[in-house]
């Protein structure tokens, strides 16, 4: 069984492509409420593959079944693998990590971490088995995005690192890159950056999201525009990478404009609450 902590957006994407990957999925949420949205949120990736044709109806119906949702984290005791899905703060994921080395059985069970920039020896440290601890960070939306950055800390056994990577691009079909123990790994090392540049030239003004995003996707092919990026990520996740990376390494290019962490403080987190550089209840205009 693979266990899930956690049912926001990472989590239940990270559930939802476990179970289609054949495995049962326990689902750790923090609320009936909660549980009850991350089955929404599954239901609505399916039913979107069943639209397109990518999932049949009794597939769907076969991947629904196979996860489960517990309040409890005492129901996650015979996992074989955990993934902690909870939201980027370095205390809260500890305490989830301390809990877990007591409540899973099996001394080979790797606990992993979805975190986005957090080193994972911090996290590791928490546990009496920090040989087993792993980072694993996936990217929104979890079934289309095919990267996962694997991160070991100087305490991760080289057997959990193979484990963990024959997982991930077996089972799960992702694409591996290993990733160094420091705070943003790769991606969002140099991700955040950009996209703090992008918020403060905004700021700064006169330029609209709307110019910022409209130059890098026709002068630069960017898929997607930095604002929009940043408001598919969660805007408080970007904050919170930021300053993950400015406790790191002290530069200035970490630094979170004022203005994006006020909206942030606002609760305009992006997509996910329906308004931030955008809004999204107004088709998606500032």
């Amino acid at each position: 069984m693979i266990g899930v902590v956690g049912c926001g957006t990472m989590g239940a994407g990270i559930a939802e492509l476990c179970a289609r990957s054949g495995s049962d999925v326990r689902v750790v949420a923090s609320s009936a409420a909660s549980a009850e949205a991350g089955r929404r949120r599954i239901s609505a990736v399916l039913d979107r593959g069943l639209r397109k044709g990518t999932v049949t109806e009794s597939g769907r119906d076969a991947v629904l079944a196979r996860i489960s949702f517990t309040a409890d984290l005492l129901d996650l005791a015979e996992s074989r693998l955990v993934f902690e899905s909870v939201p980027e703060r370095e205390e809260l994921k500890a305490d989830v990590f301390r809990a877990l080395d007591k409540v899973v059985e099996d001394d080979t069970a790797i606990l992993a971490s979805n975190t986005s920039s957090i080193p994972i020896v911090r996290l590791a440290r928490a546990t009496q088995r920090p040989h087993r601890v792993v980072g694993t960070h996936f990217f929104n939306p979890v079934s289309a995005m095919p990267l996962v950055e694997l991160v070991s800390s100087a305490l991760t056994g080289e057997d959990t690192v193979a484990a963990a990577r024959e997982f991930l691009s077996g089972a799960l079909g992702r694409r591996v890159i290993e990733a160094p123990d420091r705070a943003g790994f790769v991606v969002n090392a140099l991700l955040i950056p950009f996209l703090l540049a992008a918020a403060r030239m905004v700021e700064g003004g006169p330029v609209s999201a709307e110019t910022v995003d409209e130059g890098m996707v026709r002068g630069c092919s960017h898929p997607l525009g930095p604002l929009r990026l940043a408001d598919l990520i969660g805007l408080d996740v970007v904050v919170a990478v930021a300053d993950a990376l400015h406790d790191e390494f002290r530069e200035p290019q970490y630094v979170v404009p004022p203005g994006l962490r006020r909206l942030t403080e606002a609760g305009a987190t992006g997509r996910k609450s329906g308004r931030g550089f955008y809004d999204y209840a107004e088709g998606g205009r500032r």
